[in-house]
C-alpha cells in the first residue's frame, strides 16, 4: 500500500535517483518544510501559480501553475514522478489527489482523504461530531436566509457565522450579537456567492484556545503507526495576519489529558503520516473541538525556537519514516511581522536593534507584493518562561521598520467565489 511507502535509502537531489516531494502551495510554511526536506537530501518540487512565493526562492525545482487545476497539476505529477504529494493549502485539486492516492502514485501527505475533508467546515465538524462523538460547540449548517434565522433563533446570542468552506479566497467570520446585525450577517457571507452554504455556532465561553500539533508516524519497535504530541501552543489572533504564539500553554493536567484524546482520535481518522494541527478551545478541563488542519499550522511557527526539532523536521521526518523527538527545549515565543504599506517591494530597517532584544532572532518571508496587514516576517525569542520570551518576540517585531520601495501593488486578482 502506497500509504505506507517508506524509502529505503535517500537519492542524490537532481539525479534520477533522487526522493523527490511535490509541495503544492509555496508559502512560508512551505519554506520552511523545503528546508527541512533539504536537510535530509530530498529533491523539493514547489508548486504555486505565484512564481516568487516564498518556497518558489529555495525549492531545487519551481513551477508556475494553479494547484486548483485538475489537467495540469496531473501532467504535472506524470512528469515529475514525485515519491510524496504534500498540500500546503486546503485548495487543491483533490480529485486528483484521491486518484494518485487509489492508483498507488504517490503518497499523499497526510492522506487525500484529509486534504478534502478539511477544506470544508461541515464535512469535518459532521465527522468529529456525529461520527467520533467528539464535545464541540453548538451548531446548524444553512444555505437560505429563513434557515440562517432561524438557526440564529435556536442558537441564540451572541453567535459566529461562516462559510463552510475554509480554503484561500474565504469569507471571514461574522459574530453576531444581535437580531438587527443579522441582514449584515448574511449579506458579508453570501454577497457573490452562488450556492451559500453557512456555519452558524454557539460562542463558548471558554478561558483560551491552543493549537495541538499532533505527528503521526512509524513507531521504530514496531514499524506501525503512532502518536506523539507537541507541548500544547497558545495564541492571539490581530487584525490582518498578525499572530503572537508561545509554547507551552499551560493547562490543567485533565485538560491536557482530554485535549491530547481529542487530538489524537480526529489524526487517527484523517489517516496517513505527518504532522496534523488541532485547534481546540478550553474551558477549565473541558476541551471543544474546533478545527483541523491537515499539515503543519502558523501558530506552529514558533516550534522553530522552542522545540528540538520544529513541526517542519517533524513534518519531513514523519513523511519519511524516520523517528520522531517532540522534545521542547525551552519556553518560546513568535510575533508575526506585518506590512503598513501597500508597495510592490519593500524594505526592511531596524534589524540590528531588533536583534539586540536577548535571545531573539527573525524570519523575513521574502514576499511580494506587500499589503496593509499581510504577513512578511516573524520574530522568534526563547526566555525562562513565556511571559518573558512572548515579550522579547514582541520587542524584537516592534523595532522592524517597513517601508515601501516601489509603486503600489495592482490590484489583488480575485479568488474564485467560494460554492
Amino acid at each position: 500500500m502506497v500509504a505506507m511507502f517508506i524509502p529505503e535509502t535517500i537519492g542524490t537531489p537532481l539525479s534520477p535517483g533522487a526522493t523527490r516531494v511535490m509541495l503544492l502551495g509555496a508559502g512560508e510554511l512551505s519554506k520552511e518544510l523545503a528546508i527541512s526536506l533539504h536537510r535530509l537530501g530530498v529533491e523539493v518540487h514547489s508548486v504555486d501559480r505565484d512564481e516568487t512565493a516564498p518556497a518558489q526562492q529555495v525549492a531545487q525545482v519551481a513551477h508556475v501553475l494553479d494547484v486548483n487545476n485538475p489537467e495540469r497539476i496531473n501532467g504535472l505529477i506524470a512528469a515529475v514522478r514525485p515519491d510524496f504529494i504534500v498540500p500546503e493549502i486546503e485548495s487543491v485539486a483533490t480529485d486528483v489527489l484521491e486518484a494518485v492516492e487509489a492508483e498507488d502514485v504517490a503518497v499523499v501527505v497526510p492522506s487525500a482523504k484529509a486534504t478534502k475533508l478539511c477544506v470544508n467546515r461541515e464535512t469535518i465538524r459532521r465527522l468529529a461530531d456525529e461520527r467520533l462523538g467528539l464535545p464541540t460547540t453548538a451548531y446548524n449548517f444553512v444555505s437560505e436566509r429563513e434557515e440562517f434565522d432561524a438557526a440564529i433563533e435556536e442558537i441564540g446570542f451572541p453567535c459566529i457565522a461562516k462559510p463552510t468552506y475554509a480554503g484561500p479566497g474565504a469569507r471571514g467570520h461574522v459574530v453576531i450579537s444581535s437580531q438587527d446585525e443579522a441582514d449584515g450577517a448574511w449579506r458579508s457571507l453570501t454577497a457573490g456567492v452562488a450556492a451559500p452554504r453557512i456555519v452558524v455556532e454557539r460562542i463558548v465561553d471558554f478561558d483560551y484556545e491552543v493549537t495541538m500539533l499532533v505527528v503521526r508516524s512509524l513507531d521504530p519497535a514496531t514499524r506501525q503507526l503512532a502518536t506523539w504530541f507537541c507541548e500544547p501552543v497558545g495564541h492571539h489572533y490581530y487584525s490582518g495576519e498578525r499572530i503572537d504564539c508561545w509554547q507551552p500553554m499551560a493547562m490543567s493536567e485533565r485538560a491536557l489529558e482530554n485535549a491530547h484524546s481529542v487530538a489524537a482520535r480526529v489524526a487517527t481518522e484523517l489517516g496517513g503520516r505527518g504532522v496534523l494541527s488541532v485547534r481546540l478551545f478550553v474551558s477549565g478541563d473541558d476541551v471543544y473541538f474546533s478545527e483541523v488542519y491537515p499539515r503543519p499550522h502558523d501558530t506552529g511557527l514558533v516550534t522553530l525556537c522552542s522545540q528540538r526539532f520544529s513541526q517542519f523536521d517533524l513534518h519531513a521526518r514523519a513523511i519519511l519514516g524516520l523517528p520522531i523527538d517532540t522534545t521542547l527545549v525551552s519556553p518560546g515565543a513568535a510575533s508575526m511581522v506585518t506590512s503598513p504599506v501597500d508597495a510592490e517591494s519593500v524594505t526592511f530597517d531596524g534589524l540590528a536593534e531588533a536583534l539586540a532584544v536577548p535571545e531573539s532572532t527573525l524570519e523575513l518571508f521574502g514576499k511580494s507584493p506587500a499589503r496593509v496587514g499581510r504577513r512578511m516576517g516573524m520574530t522568534l525569542a526563547t526566555a525562562e518562561d513565556c511571559d518573558e520570551a512572548l515579550d522579547r518576540a514582541q520587542r524584537c517585531a516592534e523595532r522592524i521598520v517597513i517601508e515601501a520601495d516601489g509603486p503600489a501593488p495592482a490590484p489583488a486578482e480575485p479568488e474564485p467565489a467560494a460554492e
